[in-house]
């Protein structure tokens, strides 16, 4: 019933910016951005509930990425300022569909997923 697709991901120098962007159809309950780079666990990497509106950001990019959601188009965005080198990974859109833990919870915790859009960036 959800489906999530991504887009927006490339390749940026090290302190620029990208905006991914998550066309998300379907009733959610909490939406996310994970990532996981090679070698690496997939990520939290910043939450939203979608009635409430509240917002949850990892450490990492706390300050750096903003999280939001535009109801009207359906869409769920995650802006990247300031990035890094560590911030290269795979960036996944994550919906959960029941609430619990959306600011908390893992990967487990959200059971709709996009396919995913590369973030490289380089020194």
């Amino acid at each position: 019933q959800v489906q999530l697709v991504e887009s927006g991901g490339g390749s940026v120098q090290a302190g620029g910016s990208l905006r991914l962007s998550c066309a998300a159809s379907g009733y959610t309950y909490c939406k996310a951005w994970f990532r996981q780079a090679p070698g690496k666990e997939r990520e939290r990497v910043a939450t939203i509930s979608s009635v409430i509106g509240s917002t949850n950001y990892a450490d990492s990019v706390k300050g750096r990425f903003t999280i939001s959601q535009d109801n009207a188009k359906n869409t769920l965005y995650l802006q990247m300022n300031y990035l890094k080198p560590e911030d290269t990974a795979m960036y996944y859109c994550a919906a959960a569909t029941r609430g619990g833990a959306c600011h908390s919870g893992g990967p487990g915790t959200y059971n709709y997923w996009g396919q995913g859009t590369q973030v490289t960036v380089s020194s």
